[in-house]
């Protein structure tokens, strides 16, 4: 049986833990318990050499890490919080595009699964609460990088790194303040799924900015928050891919969105970018 360490969520700023009279506190700690969880178990199969890995029927991988962590979190929660939705990526919950109202729990138990079976350190859990519709507590765990991002909405984004047991002190999140495409870094994933999204609207955003790099998957859109990337683009994404995202980029000051302006958690596909490039990186895909 997994149990949940005690480990409190460093936030704001200090190693300590938070305010029980903070705005979303219990949600911050029990979704930073939550990961305490999930890494445990992701990180004791990553790189097993008997790892098992199935074809979804969408031909995506999915390891028994992917099932065992969403399990665990779905446990854990229906213990806590046992009148609250949980969705996830690997047992479901709601109908893709339709988000219910109330308090819901969106989990990626390992956003990067292809990373994870080759040996990739670039793969993260993802855990999201969304009240009402809106993405109201982000916070993604990458612990074979050794990070931890996380948000509430009116509280700020925040990372910490977390490497060899040492916790360092947590660093507040803000996007650059690039505002030309030719001085902006783009990140994605790879070239697949573009062609439905735009015909032309990618080529273009390669050949107007200052530079490119495929980061890839949850990375991207976080390293828009941190300012150390100015755009982020996938052509597909499910709810379970984005909302743990939404309000860590939107708390660092950035803007994330569908490609027509829509509501990124339910739009099937978002870009991200620092807000001041917005609107010129819109224009490429219309």
């Amino acid at each position: 049986m997994t149990t949940i360490p005690a480990s409190p969520i460093p936030f704001p700023g200090t190693t300590g833990a938070h305010d029980a009279a903070a705005p979303l506190a219990s949600e911050l700690t029990l979704s930073w318990e939550l990961a305490d969880i999930a890494d445990v178990i992701s990180m004791d199969r990553f790189g097993a050499a008997d790892l098992k890995v199935e074809s979804k029927p969408d031909l995506t991988p999915v390891t028994e890490a992917d099932k065992a962590v969403e399990q665990a979190i779905r446990a854990a929660i229906a213990a806590r919080l046992p009148d609250d939705v949980v969705a996830g990526e690997e047992f479901g919950g709601f109908d893709e595009g339709r988000v219910p109202a109330g308090r819901v729990w969106i989990i990626d138990p390992i956003d990067g699964t292809k990373n994870y079976v080759r040996g990739v350190p670039v793969w993260a859990t993802l855990i999201a609460l969304v009240i009402d519709g809106i993405p109201t507590v982000g916070l993604v765990s990458a612990p074979a990088l050794g990070r931890r991002w996380w948000a509430g909405l009116g509280v700020g984004a925040w990372t910490q790194s977390r490497i060899v047991g040492s916790d360092h002190t947590p660093r507040r999140l803000q996007v650059s303040g690039v505002s030309n495409l030719a001085d902006a870094s783009f990140s994605y994933s790879d070239r697949e799924g573009w062609a439905n999204r735009t015909a032309t609207g990618f080529d273009e955003l390669v050949s107007a900015v200052w530079r490119t790099r495929a980061y890839g998957d949850f990375y991207s859109h976080l390293l828009v928050a941190e300012g150390a990337v100015d755009i982020a683009a996938e052509p597909e994404l499910s709810a379970w891919d984005i909302a743990a995202l939404i309000p860590i980029i939107t708390e660092a000051g950035g803007a994330v969105t569908g490609y027509d302006g829509s509501d990124a958690l339910t739009a099937n596909g978002a870009f991200t970018t620092n807000g001041l490039l917005h609107q010129a990186v819109k224009d490429c895909w219309v």
